[in-house]
């Protein structure tokens, strides 16, 4: 099951992806952090008392990360016809969470507890020439092929604001959480993602943050109504961590919450048919708007009509 958290600068989704993940992990389920914030904070966030680790990241190596997904795939003859929204077909390398395979060896590395993946940091040379979506472009590339199932989880931090809806990378989850501090500011970006997730289908979900008590509760109720899921309170535990101070057990009542968010995630099983729709539908408008152009093809000849999108045998 795959999991993005999205939310304004500041709300506390970097804390709270990291939150979940180690959530997960010390439950002994298999999941994957992935950083996808252009601020790359979230190994501190996993293990805040330790030196933080760096992953080899995914964006600087785009060209072998293609030509391994692409594998024997006719329909992708070279790295330089596959972009990010490339759909898998037959031939193509698909993965298994934290599978043995060169891309897990090469790009995974543990944080505390929490396997760990990132795109890497927006370096300087790609100021004035390039976008942070074309580091995101790798996450898509590897969500498209990746065979994830029940009981395993990919938990994202993305980036701040609904910037994720440059690309199709806010397709490939099968639950979106949005962080929302109690303030108007922080409900803002709730009512952009909510617009845009309503017109394809996204599953998005509210969960307050730093909640000091009912008149805050109050405030995010009437703004977001039913889409309020749960909400953590004020967190004396987080505050210490995130000055390398670990002690005792985070509150109760966030430990709830972050039950309440897997007890969410497992209620809602892959659509496997309407994630691979929408792989298709995305790469057929990259296709139209910029990339057929860019690389001279014809890139709606990628989609394989005969691909049968699912966690079937890899060959």
């Amino acid at each position: 099951m795959r999991v993005a958290f999205v939310g304004k600068g500041g709300s506390g989704k970097t804390t709270l992806s990291a939150l979940f993940a180690r959530h997960l992990a010390r439950s002994g389920a298999p999941v994957l952090a992935v950083d996808g914030d252009i601020n790359q904070h979230l190994a501190q966030a996993l293990s805040p008392d330790t030196e933080p680790v760096t992953a080899p990241p995914l964006g600087a190596h785009l060209g072998e990360l293609k030509d391994f997904l692409r594998g024997t795939n006719p329909r992708v003859a070279s790295r330089e016809a596959m972009i990010k929204t490339t759909p898998p077909g037959r031939g193509s390398r698909l993965l298994r969470l934290l599978g043995d395979d060169e891309v897990h060896a090469r790009h995974v590395v543990r944080a505390g507890d929490v396997p760990l993946m990132a795109t890497g940091e927006f370096e300087e040379s790609d100021l004035g020439v390039a976008c942070y979506h074309s580091k995101l472009g790798a996450v898509e590339l590897y969500l498209n092929h990746l065979l994830d199932g029940p009981g395993e989880y990919v938990v994202v931090d993305m980036t701040a604001g609904a910037d994720a809806f440059a690309s199709g990378l806010f397709t490939r989850f099968d639950l979106t959480f949005l962080v929302a501090e109690p303030t108007r500011k922080g409900v803002s970006v709730y009512r952009q993602y909510r617009d845009h997730a309503r017109e394809f289908g996204i599953r998005v979900a509210v969960v307050g943050n730093k909640v000091t008590g009912e008149d805050d509760l109050l405030f995010l109720k009437e703004e977001v109504g039913d889409d309020l899921l749960t909400h953590l309170v004020h967190s004396p535990w987080v505050r210490a961590a995130e000055q390398g101070r670990t002690q005792g057990e985070l509150e109760q009542h966030n430990r709830h919450a972050l039950n309440v968010l897997r007890d969410t995630v497992d209620a809602h099983p892959r659509d496997w048919p309407t994630l691979h729709r929408h792989a298709v539908d995305f790469h057929l408008r990259n296709a139209r708007a910029w990339a057929d152009r860019a690389t001279g093809l014809d890139l709606a000849a990628q989609v394989d009509p005969d691909y049968v999108p699912g966690p079937t045998p890899l060959t």
